[in-house]
């Protein structure tokens, strides 16, 4: 089967997402206060998962919620925090993003991940209810023990004109932070690199901190 290339690759995943970015805030400490804490830090383009051809490439670290999670926990994520996001392309048909929020307590992020990794765990059924031309499975491939936990899940999508796609989706949390990782390219689950994105999403969130 000839290779396609990433700019001529459109995916069911694409197709479904609302590509919008929030905007994100930022605060000036007046004078005299204490620094701000060190923002997290994201992953770099080699710690993604090798690419069998192709070289990653990361884009600059940009405030507001990327639109590649979309199809899975809406086009500007969870109300009421400030996201920070970095995305990676190959030069191929595969993707990732890192999206990164603080919140205000170990509680909180806590709080946070959960509902987070709920609306990846049901984001297949809500895919077919809402797309009828759409097939989705998802799987759950476990959590990780890397500082307050990680989980790692799959979600497969088929459409009825034969786009079908793959993508791994972990949620980490270390302290108060919590991050998302999505890698995703045309394929199924024998497509994925389950046991490199693991090592990603371990790396992801060993480096919040």
């Amino acid at each position: 089967m000839p290779m396609r290339t990433r700019a001529g690759a459109l995916t069911a995943l694409t197709v479904l997402t609302t590509a919008a970015l929030a905007a994100g805030t930022l605060l000036t400490a007046p004078a005299g206060a204490a620094p701000p804490a060190a923002s997290p830090k994201f992953l770099s383009a080699s710690e993604l998962p090798p690419h069998p051809s192709s070289a990653w490439t990361a884009g600059p670290v940009t405030d507001g919620f990327p639109g590649e999670l979309g199809s899975c926990l809406g086009a500007e994520g969870l109300p009421g925090y400030d996201y920070r996001h970095r995305q990676f392309r190959t030069d191929l048909d595969t993707g990732a993003v890192q999206v990164t929020v603080v919140t205000g307590s170990a509680a909180k992020a806590k709080a946070l991940a959960a509902r987070l990794d709920d609306e990846i765990r049901t984001c297949a059924d809500r895919l077919e209810e809402s797309y009828p031309d759409v097939e989705a499975e998802g799987r759950d491939y476990g959590t990780l023990p890397v500082e307050e936990g990680a989980r790692v899940r799959g979600l497969h999508t088929e459409t009825s004109w034969g786009a079908t796609d793959i993508a791994l989706l972990s949620v980490g949390r270390d302290g108060r932070t919590v991050t998302v990782v999505r890698w995703g390219q045309m394929g199924d689950f024998g497509d994925a690199p389950v046991a490199a994105f693991k090592t990603t999403t371990t790396t992801a969130v060993n480096k919040l901190y």
